[in-house]
């Protein structure tokens, strides 16, 4: 079986959970800013695009060398040989980006790269004029950093946040892959309860439930390399098979999800369904301020309004307030708030015990983190 170099990509700040997601599949792995490095086989490729819950992609390295000029890159790409993936009909396009590079123009860098590969199979498949680009897609990438240029193979297509059961969602839903970084950076066990008290569409309790039941998050969706003539369809038929057989559908977990507004709980309860974690999640219409327990030692996660907007200021300040006065009694409960306003201690009265900067897209965040009584 033939061994590629793969790269994980990340978003900014979880590179380090993607490799520990690797590392516990059993992989040797390089963690990189924004990416994990590691070898597999077409097998691999359908496991880790199958289980990876905090990566976005998952990527075939085809080249990687200098370049500061356009000669370099076109030389670079041609040598490579895009035959032994691509066939004759392969509809392949190029995207890129430079960072730091002489070859700062990336629709020229595309288009270099995109000759090259033409000229190369038009070679190999004796083709004249232009090639059908009629089949299966193979996405390519040309990432300039430094001067170095890497071209990579994308066996993903659309990003691994998406995982096919979001049917609605609220006004600032937090990418799928991110609700699962968030739980990952808890301390929350299937066996703990789970409250998020502004579940909105749901994404970190049903992440969390598929987290508990060990299921697979891309089980239900369809990855743009299962359309490739490498693929023989029984690596990821093999691969699904594997990921049903390890689900654990006698656990029942403790999730209660709340929200103010009673659209967002209907939509979150048709989220769960759609992702299998419908019997796992009970969700509620309640206020921040109504909410009581006499449960211990649970997990508080919540991703509030960020209050971007002048008018929402007021309302989220004090519902940041809210919180602090409702979850300060709650001793023995650790609780997780994501939110871009770095004045958050301030309204919530407390300063966190731990803080961690994270991206929600291009919006920079930090998770407050308040650690609870030990048992």
């Amino acid at each position: 079986m033939t061994s590629y170099q793969l790269i994980a990509t990340a978003a900014a700040g979880i590179e380090g959970l993607v490799g520990k997601e690797l590392k516990a599949m059993g992989y040797d792995c390089q963690v990189e800013n924004g990416r994990v490095r590691f070898q597999g086989e077409l097998d691999d490729i359908a496991k880790c695009n199958l289980h990876l819950r905090t990566a976005d992609h998952i990527k075939i390295v085809m080249a990687e060398f200098k370049a500061i000029t356009f000669d370099q890159l076109y030389e670079g790409a041609k040598a490579i040989a895009w035959e032994d993936i691509l066939p004759m009909d392969a509809e392949f396009p190029v995207t890129g980006k430079s960072v730091k590079s002489k070859l700062h123009s990336v629709p020229n860098c595309q288009k270099m790269v995109k000759k090259a590969a033409v000229d190369r199979l038009a070679n190999v498949y004796h083709r004249r004029g232009r090639l059908p680009e009629t089949g299966a897609k193979y996405p390519i990438e040309v990432s300039l950093h430094k001067d170095v240029a890497l071209i990579t193979l994308d066996t993903t297509g659309s990003s691994l946040f998406k995982r096919g059961y979001r049917t609605e969602k609220g006004g600032a839903p937090l990418k799928e892959n991110m609700a699962a970084a968030i739980m990952k950076l808890t301390t929350w066990f299937p066996d703990k309860p789970l409250v998020d008290p502004t579940c909105g569409s749901g994404t970190l309790l049903i992440e969390a439930a598929m987290m508990g039941m060990n299921m697979a998050p891309g089980l239900n969706r369809h990855f743009v390399s299962e359309d490739w003539d490498i693929f023989q369809k029984a690596e990821f038929d093999h691969a699904r098979e594997e990921a049903r057989a390890q689900i654990d559908h006698d656990i029942q977990l403790d999730i209660l999800g709340t929200d103010i507004d009673h659209r967002m709980i209907t939509i979150a309860q048709a989220n769960a369904q759609a992702a299998g974690v419908g019997q796992q999640i009970s969700f509620k219409q309640m206020q921040v301020a109504d909410f009581t327990t006499d449960k211990s030692f649970g997990i508080i996660v919540s991703n509030p309004p960020y209050g971007e907007r002048l008018n929402d200021q007021d309302y989220v300040h004090n519902l940041y307030r809210e919180m602090g006065q409702v979850f300060s009694p709650l001793n023995t409960w650790s609780k997780y708030i994501l939110t871009s306003d770095l004045d958050f201690e301030n309204y919530y009265g407390e300063k966190a015990t731990k803080k961690r900067k994270l991206y929600n897209g291009s919006l920079r965040t930090d998770l407050f983190q308040y650690w609870g009584d030990r048992k």
